[in-house]
Formats: C-alpha cells, structure tokens, sequence
C-alpha cells in the first residue's frame, strides 16, 4: 500500500514543501494538497517547489474541480509541470465544494464534472479536446501522462468514477464503507467493460498516533473531530438528494449528521472548526485513524483488503511532523514488510 501525505497550503510555503521532501524520505510516494485558492494559497505555484526539491514524489491536487479555473489552464498546469520534472503529477477533482461555495457558486454538475476529466485528460496528455465548443490541442505536449483521480461519495458519482476516472479518492477511512463504495466503483467500471483492478483506490483522512494512554486518545479524538465535520457537509447533501432512509446511501453513513446544524466554510479542515460539536467519538474513530501504531497498522490492513491501494494522510492537527515521522519509522515499514510477494 502506497502512503501519501495532504496539507492544506497555508503560509508559509516553504515549511510545506520541507514537509513533502521529509515525507519522500520517509518512504511517502505522494504528495497532495487542498485546492480552494480564497482560503489556502494557489497549490500549484506550490506543487512546483516540491516537485523541484524531491526525485520521485508524486504531486496533487485532492482536490481541484471543474469550476475556478478554465479547463485548458489546468491541463497546461499539469503538462507544463509534467514537462518540468517528469509525469509525476495526478489530477485529483471533483465537484468543488469549499473552493466554489466559498466564492458564491454551486458546486458542478456531475456531467459537468465528466465532461471537464475527459478535457483535461486529453490536453494534458497532448490530445485534442473540446472546451465549451471549441477543439482545442497543446501543441508542445510529448508523452505527456496524466491519470486523472475523481473524489466521490453518492451512488451517481461512484458509478461516474467507475465509468470513466483512473482512480478512486474517498475521504474517510471507515473499512465497512470503504468496501461498499469501491464494490460500488467497480461495478460500473466492470459494466462499463473496464477492467475493474485498473482503477486505483486511495482513501484519504486524518492520521493521528498516540501513547496508548486514555488522554492521549482523547486528545487525537478532538484534533481529528473537524473531519467528522466535513465529511458531515457531503453526506448532508446526500441526504437533501436521496433521502435520510435511501437505499442508495449506507445508513452508517447517514446517522450522525443528524444533529449537524450547519458549515462555516471559513473554518473548513481546521481543529478549531466550531460545526462540529455534533460529531462523536465512535464516527472518530470509524472515519480516521487515531490510536497507536498497531492499531494504525490493523486498519490499514483491513483498508487494504476492502482494495485501498493507497492511504493519504490528512495532517491537518497539532503534530504534522510527529505523524510524518511515526509513519516513516513504523508504519510504512510495516505495511511494506505484510506486502504479497
């Protein structure tokens, strides 16, 4: 299982980027960052710099969307840094939520969405794609490669990963969900007439390491709540489109944000998010990692068998450099050492 590491790109980006290099020398293999440009800085001035200072990182978005930038400026983002240092990039999209809801717009159309994953692809690739009607093709594209990873959660949107992305980003680390929504994705893929084990699986969340000790949880607990929150925000549009007791959506997944009474944007991925309040210990639990190495270890190994092929760590808490660092020395190690031959 690969190991991939998310910040969020707050100031100053030079301690991101020594961040990403350190994660390379841990054995992380990718490097992602949020993409919501009013409320972190511009990722990919950023995504430069780390791909300048490592050798073999793979560089992303988790994730971008179809709506604050014009389709042609992304993909000539990924060809031109492709061009720069390699194909070492990965387009993480989605509908965009904070990004677009943050400056007053609605997140995109799910056939916005495909229509805007088939654009970048094949420009970044070096292929001619049609733009709002108009064809166009980057002229000095060689080899380019751009697999193109698509953020889901409801029934529509993983039967759309499924059918046309080259991987999977499910932000929350729950091995019962995770395995119904990646059965989910590759069933279409498969009805599709794709082959199913070619779209790669990465599950995104919090990762926090502790002692063992009661108030060492405790404290992993509140530094992770903000996630519980967030996801909290897509579920609650799940819920507005299928129904709180739809088949479609896993009740487990439905619950608890029950008690969610709203999302301030301007506290989005952060500890101090005061939205939520209503998130429990148990959903802590289920939709991070929080607890020692082992138990970091045992998760991801039954993440691994539900078809996960990478975890990205969300370090978004008050011990970046400790989860970087604990991963590095045991984690990673140990994933490595359980891999079949």
């Amino acid at each position: 299982m690969d190991i991939g590491l998310v910040l969020q790109t707050d100031p100053p980006a030079d301690l991101l980027v020594e961040r990403m290099v350190r994660a390379e020398r841990k054995g992380f293999t990718h490097g992602w960052t949020f993409d919501s440009v009013v409320l972190w800085q511009e990722p990919f001035v950023i995504h430069s710099r780390v791909l300048d200072r490592t050798e073999n990182l793979v560089v992303g978005p988790m994730v971008t969307n179809p709506g604050t930038r014009a389709w042609e400026v992304t993909a000539s983002l990924f060809a031109t840094l492709n061009d720069m240092y390699g194909n070492r990039t990965v387009c993480g999209i989605g509908r965009g939520d904070s990004a677009m809801r943050v400056a007053g717009r609605r997140p995109a159309t799910l056939a916005r969405l495909s229509e805007a994953m088939a654009a970048i692809k094949d420009l970044a690739e070096g292929r001619e794609a049609v733009v709002d009607g108009t064809a166009l093709r980057i002229p000095w594209v060689r080899d380019g490669s751009l697999p193109v990873w698509m953020g889901a959660y409801g029934p529509r949107a993983l039967d759309l990963v499924g059918r046309q992305a080259d991987g999977f980003i499910l932000q929350l680390a729950d091995p019962y969900l995770t395995e119904w929504m990646v059965r989910a994705v590759r069933s279409a893929a498969k009805k599709a007439g794709r082959d199913p084990d070619e779209v790669r699986v990465c599950v995104a969340a919090p990762a926090y390491v502790t002692d063992g000790s009661a108030e060492g949880l405790a404290h992993a607990r509140e530094q992770c709540r903000w996630f519980g929150g967030m996801v909290g925000n897509h579920v609650a549009d799940l819920v507005a489109r299928y129904g709180e007791h739809s088949d479609m959506v896993p009740q487990e997944l439905t619950d608890y944000v029950k008690a969610r009474e709203g999302y301030d944007y301007s506290h989005h991925g952060r500890v101090d998010n005061p939205d939520t309040e209503f998130v429990p210990d148990a959903i802590v639990d289920r939709f991070c990692l929080v607890g020692t190495v082992a138990e970091h270890v045992e998760k991801l190994e039954r993440l691994r068998a539900a078809g996960v092929d990478q975890f990205a760590v969300y370090a978004m808490h008050d011990d970046v450099d400790g989860v970087i660092d604990a991963y590095g020395r045991d984690v990673v190690p140990a994933l490595a050492s359980a891999d079949p031959v």
